[in-house]
């Protein structure tokens, strides 16, 4: 059988999905547990909680367009260890100050190891996978994503009760080193490019960004747009409608609804095409969000995490295997650049815009905004994209 000559399960695919489990765990881990360390501190105020967050994305945001170019230039296996390295090193360096500046200037130098990582890491993967199961791969390794935004979390605020900051810092400064010792494992054929002339020449266009993975890079913006409403806001939201410990496992289902059928819609993906699955998943992404605004019960609210864990989560491998099969294999990391860095400016534009939405409109409102506006993405996707993409998708 075909799946029997061509697996997705090799040791080096089982690595990489092992190292950028733990990556997101430390990254979650850490944007749950900085904000209240910053607010612990003597002088601690929300704005500067708040900075701490946006400046780690402002870095993830502003080097994306560099990595694929600068992971051409130096080679995937070299720069998946030494971004893992600054990524552990940074992680650890937590526990040497409590001096803002500082802490500012370490959340900078994180954001931008985290970006060339799992920009490498997604390159890596995508020659681990055979191209007729591109779909399924993308699909299982985007979990150690998905499963990672819960185990960060919840992993932060059970311990930070019991045990100091500092030791929150180690801790997960060793799940950083786990990852980047099963990273060194993984074996890469580097395709560095020979340098042709000494000469120093203009950056293009072309350097940045791949053109052929913009349409979907877009609607992916879209998206990561929609889903900051639930990245940002569930927790106050479940708070005010006297759910929080509801709230706790929104998350668990979410990543529960994701796994067991993540399996599923990638198969659908790669033998009946990309619209079989993207179109119904933003209609229950929608449907999710809908429920959402009215929940006003526990069962509810965990009704919605699942419906938005199948329709969000499945979006995202989606789009990851689509922006590659829509450029060529040499460009296929500046095409997985293109595709985050639209991705996470989603999730900045998102957490900022859509937080002066729900001071003026109220947090059911928003949801019921969120999930009007995610039907509207279904609607450009259904009549602009998919005409956009390659027959062979």
């Amino acid at each position: 059988m075909k799946t029997n000559k061509n697996p997705i399960w090799t040791r080096d695919f089982i690595n990489i999905a092992v190292s950028n489990f733990f990556i997101f765990v430390a990254l979650y881990a850490f944007i749950t547990l900085l904000p209240l360390y910053i607010l612990d501190l003597p002088g601690g105020t929300v704005a500067q909680a708040g900075l701490v967050t946006t400046i780690f994305f402002l870095s993830v945001i502003i080097v994306r367009p560099f990595s694929g170019m600068i992971i051409e230039k130096f080679g995937k296996k070299r720069m998946l260890i030494v971004s893992m390295t600054a990524f552990a090193l940074s992680t650890f360096s937590y526990t040497l100050t409590d001096d803002i500046s500082l802490f500012l200037v370490l959340r900078l130098i994180h954001g931008i190891s985290f970006s060339i990582a799992t920009t490498v890491t997604i390159s890596i993967v995508v020659g681990l996978v055979p191209p007729e199961r591109r779909g399924e791969g993308l699909g299982y390794f985007g979990l150690s994503m998905n499963v990672a935004l819960v185990a960060g979390p919840f992993i932060a605020l059970t311990l930070q009760p019991f045990i100091s900051y500092t030791m929150l810092f180690i801790l997960f400064g060793i799940v950083s080193v786990i990852g980047l010792v099963c990273s060194l494992a993984v074996k890469v054929k580097d395709e560095v490019v020979p340098v042709i002339s000494s000469e120093r020449r203009r950056i293009t266009w072309s350097d940045l960004f791949e053109k052929r993975a913009l349409a979907i890079s877009i609607v992916g913006m879209f998206v990561s747009f929609s889903y900051a409403s639930i990245l940002s806001f569930i927790s106050i939201y479940a708070q005010s409608l006297g759910m929080v410990q509801a709230a706790s496992f929104f998350f668990v289902v979410f990543a529960a609804t994701m796994i067991v059928f993540r399996p599923i819609t990638g198969r659908l993906f790669d033998s009946m095409g990309p619209n079989i699955v993207i179109i119904p998943s933003l209609i229950i992404y929608a449907v999710g969000l809908y429920l959402l605004s009215i929940t006003s019960t526990p069962t509810m609210l965990l009704i919605a995490g699942g419906l938005i864990g199948l329709g969000y989560g499945t979006l995202l491998p989606c789009f990851q295997a689509l922006v590659i099969q829509s450029s060529p294999n040499k460009r296929s990391t500046y095409a997985t650049a293109t595709f985050f860095t639209f991705f996470d400016t989603g999730v900045a534009l998102g957490s900022f815009i859509l937080g002066i939405v729900a001071g003026a409109l109220g947090y059911s409102n928003l949801y019921l905004f969120i999930a009007i506006f995610v039907l509207f993405i279904a609607v450009y996707y259904t009549m602009v994209i998919r005409k956009q993409l390659p027959n062979e998708v």
